[in-house]
Protein backbone atom coordinates (compact mmCIF):
# COMPACT_ATOMS: atom_id res chain seq x y z
CA UNK A 1 0.00 0.00 0.00
CA UNK A 2 2.73 2.45 0.55
CA UNK A 3 4.37 1.59 -2.65
CA UNK A 4 0.97 2.35 -3.96
CA UNK A 5 0.93 5.78 -2.37
CA UNK A 6 4.05 6.87 -3.66
CA UNK A 7 3.04 5.71 -6.57
CA UNK A 8 0.35 8.41 -6.96
CA UNK A 9 2.42 11.34 -5.48
CA UNK A 10 4.76 10.75 -7.86
CA UNK A 11 2.25 10.59 -10.58
CA UNK A 12 0.43 13.30 -8.98
CA UNK A 13 3.71 15.81 -8.66
CA UNK A 14 5.03 15.31 -12.42
CA UNK A 15 1.05 16.01 -13.82
CA UNK A 16 1.39 19.51 -11.95
CA UNK A 17 4.63 20.16 -13.03
CA UNK A 18 3.81 19.46 -16.54
CA UNK A 19 0.61 21.92 -16.28
CA UNK A 20 2.80 24.51 -14.37
CA UNK A 21 5.40 24.55 -16.65
CA UNK A 22 3.16 24.51 -19.74
CA UNK A 23 1.86 27.61 -18.41
CA UNK A 24 -1.65 26.34 -18.44
CA UNK A 25 -2.14 28.32 -15.07
CA UNK A 26 -0.18 31.36 -14.78
CA UNK A 27 -0.43 32.65 -11.27
CA UNK A 28 -1.71 36.51 -12.43
CA UNK A 29 -4.12 34.96 -14.61
CA UNK A 30 -5.60 32.97 -11.94
CA UNK A 31 -5.53 35.69 -9.80
CA UNK A 32 -7.64 38.14 -12.25
CA UNK A 33 -9.94 34.75 -13.28
CA UNK A 34 -10.93 35.50 -9.57
CA UNK A 35 -11.36 39.38 -9.96
CA UNK A 36 -13.41 39.31 -12.52
CA UNK A 37 -17.24 38.32 -12.60
CA UNK A 38 -18.64 35.83 -15.03
CA UNK A 39 -21.31 37.04 -17.60
CA UNK A 40 -24.14 35.03 -19.85
CA UNK A 41 -22.75 32.66 -22.22
CA UNK A 42 -23.31 34.19 -26.39
CA UNK A 43 -23.18 30.67 -29.20
CA UNK A 44 -20.26 31.31 -31.70
CA UNK A 45 -18.84 29.50 -34.66
CA UNK A 46 -15.34 29.21 -35.07
CA UNK A 47 -15.49 32.06 -37.50
CA UNK A 48 -16.93 34.26 -34.80
CA UNK A 49 -13.90 32.89 -32.62
CA UNK A 50 -11.50 33.58 -35.41
CA UNK A 51 -13.18 37.05 -36.03
CA UNK A 52 -12.87 37.72 -32.07
CA UNK A 53 -9.17 36.74 -31.60
CA UNK A 54 -8.31 39.32 -34.87
CA UNK A 55 -10.29 41.93 -33.12
CA UNK A 56 -8.89 41.11 -29.83
CA UNK A 57 -5.44 41.45 -31.50
CA UNK A 58 -6.04 44.57 -33.49
CA UNK A 59 -7.57 46.47 -30.41
CA UNK A 60 -5.61 44.95 -27.39
CA UNK A 61 -1.93 44.34 -28.89
CA UNK A 62 0.81 45.28 -26.26
CA UNK A 63 -2.20 44.84 -23.14
CA UNK A 64 -2.14 42.29 -20.01
CA UNK A 65 -4.12 38.84 -20.67
CA UNK A 66 -7.22 40.25 -18.49
CA UNK A 67 -6.95 43.72 -21.20
CA UNK A 68 -7.48 41.34 -24.21
CA UNK A 69 -10.34 39.14 -22.51
CA UNK A 70 -11.89 42.44 -21.64
CA UNK A 71 -11.90 43.90 -25.38
CA UNK A 72 -13.90 40.54 -26.05
CA UNK A 73 -16.08 40.95 -23.47
CA UNK A 74 -17.21 44.30 -25.06
CA UNK A 75 -18.08 42.67 -28.35
CA UNK A 76 -20.42 39.75 -26.41
CA UNK A 77 -21.88 42.44 -24.33
CA UNK A 78 -23.06 44.50 -27.32
CA UNK A 79 -24.10 41.51 -29.10
CA UNK A 80 -26.46 40.82 -25.61
CA UNK A 81 -27.51 44.31 -25.53
CA UNK A 82 -30.71 45.41 -27.52
CA UNK A 83 -29.29 48.56 -28.55
CA UNK A 84 -26.41 46.68 -31.06
CA UNK A 85 -26.49 43.88 -33.65
CA UNK A 86 -26.87 40.38 -32.22
CA UNK A 87 -23.84 38.50 -33.92
CA UNK A 88 -20.35 39.02 -33.32
CA UNK A 89 -19.69 39.81 -37.11
CA UNK A 90 -22.23 42.25 -37.02
CA UNK A 91 -21.04 43.70 -34.30
CA UNK A 92 -17.97 43.89 -35.48
CA UNK A 93 -18.01 45.26 -39.16
CA UNK A 94 -20.37 48.18 -37.43
CA UNK A 95 -18.96 51.00 -39.67
CA UNK A 96 -16.51 53.18 -36.96
CA UNK A 97 -17.50 50.94 -33.93
CA UNK A 98 -13.62 49.11 -33.90
CA UNK A 99 -10.37 51.09 -35.08
CA UNK A 100 -8.85 47.81 -36.47
CA UNK A 101 -11.54 47.36 -38.40
CA UNK A 102 -11.88 50.84 -39.77
CA UNK A 103 -7.53 50.77 -40.06
CA UNK A 104 -7.34 47.13 -41.27
CA UNK A 105 -5.36 46.06 -38.22
CA UNK A 106 -7.61 43.11 -37.83
CA UNK A 107 -6.70 41.64 -41.17
CA UNK A 108 -2.88 43.13 -41.14
CA UNK A 109 -1.90 40.34 -37.87
CA UNK A 110 -2.82 37.19 -37.19
CA UNK A 111 -3.89 36.72 -33.64
CA UNK A 112 -1.63 34.67 -31.45
CA UNK A 113 -2.90 31.55 -29.30
CA UNK A 114 -3.54 34.10 -26.23
CA UNK A 115 -5.68 36.14 -28.53
CA UNK A 116 -7.55 33.16 -29.21
CA UNK A 117 -7.91 32.03 -25.54
CA UNK A 118 -9.29 35.48 -24.72
CA UNK A 119 -11.77 35.34 -27.25
CA UNK A 120 -12.60 31.89 -25.54
CA UNK A 121 -12.28 32.95 -21.88
CA UNK A 122 -14.79 35.65 -22.90
CA UNK A 123 -17.43 33.40 -24.97
CA UNK A 124 -17.45 31.49 -21.31
CA UNK A 125 -18.63 34.50 -19.60
CA UNK A 126 -15.36 35.78 -17.93
CA UNK A 127 -15.98 39.76 -18.23
CA UNK A 128 -13.36 41.58 -16.73
CA UNK A 129 -15.75 45.04 -17.83
CA UNK A 130 -18.48 44.48 -15.80
CA UNK A 131 -21.01 44.34 -18.91
CA UNK A 132 -19.34 47.50 -20.18
CA UNK A 133 -20.28 48.40 -24.04
CA UNK A 134 -17.50 50.50 -24.86
CA UNK A 135 -13.61 51.35 -24.13
CA UNK A 136 -11.11 53.43 -25.26
CA UNK A 137 -7.83 54.36 -24.82
CA UNK A 138 -7.77 57.99 -22.87
CA UNK A 139 -4.40 58.75 -24.32
CA UNK A 140 -5.86 58.86 -27.51
CA UNK A 141 -8.02 61.33 -30.03
CA UNK A 142 -11.43 60.17 -29.50
CA UNK A 143 -14.87 61.68 -29.98
CA UNK A 144 -15.84 63.51 -27.11
CA UNK A 145 -19.27 62.11 -27.02
CA UNK A 146 -17.25 58.66 -25.68
CA UNK A 147 -16.42 60.88 -22.04
CA UNK A 148 -20.04 61.07 -21.86
CA UNK A 149 -20.72 56.69 -20.91
CA UNK A 150 -19.84 56.26 -17.86
CA UNK A 151 -16.67 54.96 -16.66
CA UNK A 152 -16.60 51.57 -14.87
CA UNK A 153 -13.15 50.38 -15.02
CA UNK A 154 -9.98 50.99 -16.41
CA UNK A 155 -7.81 48.07 -17.75
CA UNK A 156 -4.42 48.52 -18.73
CA UNK A 157 -4.29 51.63 -21.47
CA UNK A 158 -7.92 51.19 -22.10
CA UNK A 159 -11.27 52.68 -20.15
CA UNK A 160 -14.48 50.88 -20.28
CA UNK A 161 -17.59 52.21 -20.10
CA UNK A 162 -21.59 51.76 -20.26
Amino acid sequence: MEGFVKKVRLITALALMLILGAGIFSESRERSVKEATAGYLVAARASDIELLARVVSGEAAGEPYIGQVAVAAVVLNRVKSSKFPDSIPEVIYQPRAFESVSNGQIWARNPSRENYNAARDALNGWDPTYGSLFFWNPYKRVSPWIWTRRIITQIGRHVFAR
